[in-house]
């Protein structure tokens, strides 16, 4: 087991800013296409974050076009160039899945005070 936990340890990444559920994050993620390589942006709000160490992922969900649109990524993955926090949410819950039904103003999150 420790084997396991020295290996995991090596795999996180130093560089991530601490971000919470009902913020809203851009992220920076590299996508292959063919032979290029390009970042694409993916800007929206956090659902929830869970696991732990080097497997921890949290899921972002945003509105295009008139459909929501969620996606989860792995924190630690070196696909993730970077993670830029927005803005604060103000939440009670870990888990924001309510949110899925909500469209509009009634799905906004209340922002925390300036950080």
């Amino acid at each position: 087991m420790d084997i396991i936990r020295l290996i995991e340890q090596e795999q996180i990444n130093k560089d991530i800013p601490v971000f919470h559920q009902g913020d809203t994050v851009q992220v920076h993620y590299r996508i292959k296409e063919g032979n290029r390589e390009r970042v694409q942006v993916f800007e929206g709000t956090v659902l929830k974050k869970q696991g732990g160490s080097s497997r921890t992922t949290f899921t972002v969900r945003r509105i295009s076009y008139g459909v929501g649109v969620e996606r989860t990524f792995p924190l630690h993955s070196p696909k993730i160039e970077k993670i830029v926090v927005t803005r604060k949410g103000k939440v009670r819950r870990a888990k924001l899945n309510y949110l899925r039904d909500r469209v509009g103003k009634a799905a906004r999150v209340k922002e925390k005070g300036r950080y």
